[in-house]
């Protein structure tokens, strides 16, 4: 199964409320930290709701 890296770039200070929960559901935290995910709709469609405040790679 694939894995996706992804690495929060920007604060979610001034986010919306439901895209800062967004984030921390996917495991990120401060700024510059990285997790591993599986790739599956399910993280993908959460990706793509804070696609601004993240960048992703495929492993």
């Amino acid at each position: 199964m694939a894995k996706l890296k992804i690495t929060l770039k920007k604060s979610t200070n001034k986010a919306v409320k439901s895209q800062a929960a967004t984030v921390k559901a996917l495991g990120l935290g401060k700024i510059g930290t990285t997790v591993e995910q599986n790739d599956n709709p399910q993280i993908r469609g959460m990706i793509r709701k804070v696609s601004h405040l993240v960048c992703v790679e495929e492993i």
